[in-house]
């Protein structure tokens, strides 16, 4: 997980130093679009900051990986959520059709969210070994759906494969309890990548090469650091994992909603950005709650994170 170099007092005195950039100086400049079920064949998908988003796909509603209680962490004083993130509530949504969680850190499985939407979702997806977690919070069992890497479900009209990352698992003191999985969500239109946490590797073009290219890959890119290279990518390996996948259009998360890092909070999308540019490859930056058309227009707002 860390470094060969790592060491505690390196750790703490990078800590002592911290940037004041780290956290947004004002509040976040967000929207609050509708969560509606779109019937038609082009998906759409509002990003809710950090890791969370919601799609609607040929009528169903697909949440991933959910944390809306206003902090990401065991203890509601840490890892707050930047203000003018935390726009969307438990209580903004209908049914969910289909509830993708990639793995069980707390910035990804929200006690407070999951419970809350316990009587809204139809079914549940998720690597091997967290619904241990969503039983013990009172889920039916009946509902979930646990996948190893390279296995597949269907879920009404969507199919959807759990597929390798490179990170670990663990709440509070126990890790490698449970399993960390990306996931591709196939409908009769569209491929979508659902990147979770990973660090980068070759399993992005192993991916590929079984699934062709994504329409669209949303891709992890915040919260790295040289400490821990290997379980999160820095801005540029996510542009190129983007490049793996042969995705036609990619979209940095994992950022713009807490602080888990040292960099400043806008350095991860500012650094994805530069990268495709001088690349030239199509990515999207809606702000937090605006919804975008993956197939169609990609919006830029690069004015909200300046």
């Amino acid at each position: 997980m860390m470094s060969k170099d790592f060491t505690v007092a390196a750790m703490l005195k990078e800590y002592m130093n911290i940037s004041k950039g780290r956290v947004p100086q004002k509040p976040l400049v967000s929207v609050k679009s509708p969560l509606i079920h779109r019937t038609d064949s082009k998906p759409s998908l509002i990003w809710f900051g950090h890791s969370s988003y919601f799609m609607s796909i040929e009528g169903q509603s697909v949440l991933v990986d959910p944390v809306l209680s206003g902090h990401a962490s065991p203890f509601s004083f840490m890892v707050k959520a930047f203000p003018g993130s935390d726009i969307y509530k438990p209580t903004d949504f209908g049914v969910i059709d289909l509830l993708v969680l990639t793995h069980d850190h707390y910035d990804h499985l929200d006690y407070k969210t999951l419970f809350a939407l316990k009587d809204k979702v139809k079914h549940v997806v998720c690597s091997l070994g967290v619904a241990s977690h969503l039983i013990f919070w009172g889920y039916d069992r009946a509902i979930i759906t646990e996948l190893d890497w390279w296995q597949s479900t269907n879920v009404g009209s969507l199919k959807i494969t759990a597929t390798p990352a490179r990170h670990f698992s663990g709440r509070l003191f126990k890790r490698a309890q449970t399993l960390w999985s990306s996931f591709v969500l196939q409908s009769s239109t569209n491929t979508i990548y659902i990147g979770g946490d990973s660090g980068y590797d070759s399993h992005f073009k192993e991916i590929a090469d079984r699934f062709g290219s994504f329409d669209l890959a949303l891709l992890e890119c915040g919260q790295y650091n040289s400490k821990w290279p290997l379980i999160h990518m820095t801005p540029e390996e996510s542009v190129q994992a983007g490049i793996d996948l042969q995705a036609k259009v990619i979209m940095p998360v994992h950022f713009g909603k807490f602080a888990l890092a040292f960099h400043d909070w806008n350095e991860p999308v500012k650094r994805f950005v530069t990268r495709c540019k001088a690349l030239n490859i199509a990515y999207t930056t809606p702000m937090i709650g605006d919804m975008i058309l993956p197939d169609g227009k990609h919006r830029m707002h690069e004015a909200w994170y300046e």
